[in-house]
């Protein structure tokens, strides 16, 4: 029926940590031009969960995996893949191992795997299982549920998870439907959308100063594994010069009204 909340899609985004000088780091892509969602922002890597995502192979390629539900371990899978193909971060071990893949091991991955796997020529499972790999879901902290205002033409339904970046690994954006990438603190985040440098979207701006007030990601997944997770459904205001996004103030960003110029899915900085 016209009028009706387009559907929100099942998305998993990946906050990929390390410890800098200054605060936690996290690896951030910013998007082509020609992406028709988040266009030019700083971004965590993530997407849309995929069919093959959900793939009941992946149950025993996946460490940890049995304690979860399907829609739980689809979303960690995606997470997975899409730290892959947009970061080129392979959160995987050998399988029985306790170390993730070394830079030998994942550049030749990369080689055979990551752009067949962001052109739908393959899939998680099937890398798995040829590769014999373990994928690392219990690597990963869930952080954040976010989901679309519902007056947006494309809507989403985000889960954000948390996870050190392997430290052999170097993250590298991958020049399709990402343009550049950064390794940022909440400080030079700031430091850039004030200048103009970067554009970022309202969810990303609150998480990244949430994952900011620990010293450290083991701090942060730590304080996350102990806090409840409150699905967010921002509720929209326009008003003269931008609008006033509510939020429930049980989902731990500080306060539970802000105000933010600027259009709607854009560059979201406080009135």
């Amino acid at each position: 029926m016209s009028g009706e909340p387009a559907e929100a899609r099942l998305a998993a985004t990946l906050m990929l940590g390390r410890d800098g000088p200054e605060g936690i780091e996290v690896f951030m892509v910013v998007r082509h031009h020609r992406i028709d969602f988040a266009t030019g922002a700083l971004v965590f890597p993530g997407g849309k969960v995929e069919d093959a995502d959900r793939d009941p192979r992946l149950r025993a390629r996946c460490r940890g995996g049995g304690e979860l539900s399907d829609a739980a371990l689809a979303i960690r899978t995606a997470c997975v893949r899409e730290a892959f193909e947009e970061a080129g971060v392979l959160l995987a071990r050998e399988r029985g191992s306790e170390a993730f893949v070394g830079p030998e091991r994942l550049a030749a991955l990369r080689e055979r795997w990551r752009l067949a796997l962001e052109q739908d020529r393959a899939a998680m499972a099937e890398m798995a299982e040829a590769e014999d790999l373990e994928f690392a879901t219990d690597a990963l902290t869930r952080f954040a549920h976010w989901v679309t205002p519902e007056h947006m033409p494309k809507r989403f339904d985000t889960h954000f998870y948390l996870a050190e970046a392997p430290p052999e690994q170097a993250a590298a954006h991958d020049g399709r439907e990402s343009v550049d990438s950064v390794w940022i603190s909440w400080d030079e985040l700031l430091k850039g959308q004030a200048e103009g440098r970067y554009t970022v979207l309202f969810p990303t701006r609150l998480n990244m100063e949430k994952l900011a007030r620990s010293r450290t990601v083991a701090e942060a997944r730590s304080a996350a594994e102990a806090a409840a997770v409150v699905p967010v459904l921002p509720q929209v205001e326009f008003v003269e010069g931008g609008r006033i996004m509510r939020i429930p103030e049980e989902a731990g960003y500080g306060r539970s009204e802000f105000r933010i110029k600027g259009d709607p899915g854009g560059d979201a900085r406080p009135a």
